[in-house]
C-alpha cells in the first residue's frame, strides 16, 4: 500500500512528498479509515511506528478551513518535549494547508500562551495541567472540540494525570470523537476506555509488549553502580559503533551522578535531561543530541517517553526498570522507522526479578553477554548499595522496649479544674451567695443575721 491509496488531498500529498514518505507504516494504514469514520478509536502499536501521522493524516484530511477562534482538535500528551515534537510533526503535514496549530505546556509564562490562544487556532497540543489552567481562566474555550486525541495515554496515567484528564473530560463537549494511541495496554488504560469511550474500534498492530523485530537486545550482569560506569565507559570508547547513544536511568539524582562520572571522559559529547532542568536547557539538549552535536544523552524515563529522534544506534538501560512497560518504551527509542537498533541492559543481582517480568511481558528471553575481562570490577558502593549493619550489642542503641514513652507530667492543682460547661455559672452563684435579684442588695446581709 502507498499513501496514494488513502485518498488524501493534494496539500497533504505535497507535504508527504517533501518528507520523502511514499508508503504508510502498518498502524498508519490500519488506523486511517477507522479514524476517518468518526468512531472512537483505540490504537495499540509499538513505539517508533509513526502513531502521530496515523491519527493526524485522517484528521487533517477532514478538517475544513475555518476562521473561528476556538480550537476544533485537541491533542493531549504527557510531557513538554512531546508537545514540541507533535507540533513539529503537524506543521510538517500542514505546510500547504492554512491550519493554525499551537502547543502549550507548563513551566513557561502562561500569559504569553493566553495571548496566543486569543489570536485563534484550529489544533491545540497540550499537557493536561496547562490545558486545564487555560480552560479555567476562560481564555481557552473547548466548546468547539470535535476530536480528542490522547497520545501515550499509559504514560499519562503513570504520571498521575488521571484526575486532570477526568476534569478535562467534564468540560469537553459530549459529542466528540475520542482517539487514543499507546504502546502498551494496562489495566488503568482499559478502565479509562470503558468509562469514557463509546464502543471504540480497536486497531492492534502487535500484542501489547511486543518489541520491534529490528531491535537487537542484550544484557549484562554487573556488580554495582561504579562497575556499571566502568562498563559504560568501555563501550562508549567505540565511537564508530556507539555513534548516537541514549542512556536511561530511573531517577533524576542518578542521572546527575552518572553525568558527573562520564563528564570526566566525554565532556563535549555528553548532555542530560530530567524534570529539574529548565525547559530551555532540556529542549537545547534534545536538539543537540538530535543534530549530532552531542553523541550521548542521559535521560530519565519520563523525559524521553515518546521522543522521536532519528538514527539512535543504541539504547543503554543503565538500570533495570521496575515496570516492564518502561523497558518497552525505552528500547523503542532506537530502531525507529524500520531501521536497525540495539538495546543493552545492565542488571545487578538485586534487579534479576525485574528481568523476569520484562521477559514475561515480551514472551522472549534477552540474550546474556559475558562481562568483559578488561573492565575493572569496582569495590566502591553507593550509600544505598551498602549492606545495613546491625549492631546487636551496642549499649548506646536502645531496644524498642527501652525506648522512652510519650512525655508526661502531673498537672498543677489549679490546672485540674473541671470544665463545668453551661451549669458553671450556677455553681459560682451558690458559692459566692450572689443575690437572687439584682435589685435586692441587702439579701446576703439578711441571710447572715438569720
Amino acid at each position: 500500500m502507498s499513501f496514494r491509496d488513502l485518498k488524501l488531498n493534494t496539500p497533504l500529498y505535497n507535504a508527504l512528498d517533501d518528507l520523502g514518505f511514499t508508503n504508510p507504516t502498518p498502524i498508519q494504514a490500519e488506523a486511517f479509515n477507522v479514524v476517518a469514520s468518526g468512531r472512537d478509536v483505540v490504537g495499540i502499536a509499538q513505539t517508533g511506528t509513526g502513531k502521530t501521522f496515523a491519527y493526524m493524516l485522517p484528521i487533517l484530511r477532514e478538517l475544513k478551513y475555518s476562521n473561528q477562534a476556538n480550537p476544533r482538535v485537541l491533542v493531549l500528551v504527557p510531557t513538554r518535549e512531546l508537545v514540541v515534537q507533535v507540533v513539529d510533526e503537524i506543521e510538517k503535514l500542514t505546510k500547504y494547508i492554512n491550519t493554525r496549530v499551537l502547543g502549550v505546556y507548563g513551566g513557561v509564562n502562561i500569559n504569553t500562551q493566553k495571548q496566543a490562544v486569543a489570536e485563534g487556532l484550529d489544533i491545540i497540543v497540550a499537557t493536561p495541567g496547562r490545558l486545564f489552567d487555560l480552560a479555567v481562566s476562560h481564555v481557552l474555550q473547548l466548546k468547539s472540540i470535535q476530536k480528542l486525541v490522547i497520545d501515550e495515554v499509559d504514560v499519562m496515567l503513570d504520571l498521575g494525570f488521571r484526575h486532570q484528564l477526568l476534569n478535562i473530560f467534564d468540560i469537553l463537549p459530549e459529542k466528540r470523537q475520542n482517539i487514543m494511541f499507546s504502546a502498551t495496554m494496562t489495566e488503568d488504560v482499559d478502565e479509562l476506555i470503558t468509562g469514557f469511550f463509546k464502543k471504540p474500534e480497536r486497531v492492534t498492530i502487535a500484542v501489547s509488549g511486543t518489541p520491534l523485530e529490528n531491535i537487537s537486545q542484550q544484557r549484562y550482569n554487573v556488580e554495582n553502580f561504579y562497575t556499571k560506569v566502568n562498563l559504560l565507559k568501555h563501550l562508549l570508547q567505540n565511537e564508530e559503533e556507539f555513534n548516537k547513544v541514549l542512556i536511561f536511568v530511573a531517577f533524576k539524582k542518578m542521572a546527575d551522578t552518572l553525568f558527573e562520572k562520564l563528564d570526566e571522559n566525554f565532556k563535549e559529547e555528553l548532555c542530560v535531561i530530567h524534570s529539574n532542568k529548565t525547559q530551555n536547557y532540556r529542549l537545547r539538549s534534545i536538539e543537540q543530541f538530535r543534530s549530532g552535536e552531542n553523541r550521548i544523552l542521559i535521560a530519565t524515563d519520563v523525559m524521553a517517553r515518546g521522543l522521536d529522534i532519528d538514527n539512535v544506534s543504541h539504547v543503554i538501560n543503565f538500570d533495570t526498570p521496575h515496570y516492564p512497560e518502561n523497558y518497552m518504551h525505552r528500547i523503542g527509542r532506537t530502531g525507529r522507522a524500520e531501521r536497525k537498533g540495539q538495546s543493552l541492559l545492565f542488571s545487578t543481582a538485586a534487579e534479576q526479578d525485574y528481568i523476569k517480568s520484562i521477559e514475561s511481558l515480551m514472551q522472549m528471553e534477552i540474550p546474556y553477554v559475558e562481562f568483559p575481562d578488561s573492565v575493572e570490577i569496582s569495590k566502591d558502593l553507593l550509600e544505598e548499595e551498602r549492606p545495613q549493619i546491625k549492631e546487636r550489642n551496642n549499649p548506646i542503641k536502645r531496644k524498642d522496649e527501652d525506648a522512652p514513652g510519650p512525655a508526661f507530667h502531673e498537672k498543677k492543682d489549679k490546672n485540674k479544674k473541671e470544665n463545668q460547661g453551661g451549669s458553671y455559672k450556677f455553681k459560682i452563684a451558690a458559692k459566692y451567695k450572689k443575690p437572687k435579684t439584682r435589685g435586692d442588695k441587702n439579701y446576703n446581709k439578711r441571710n447572715k443575721r438569720k
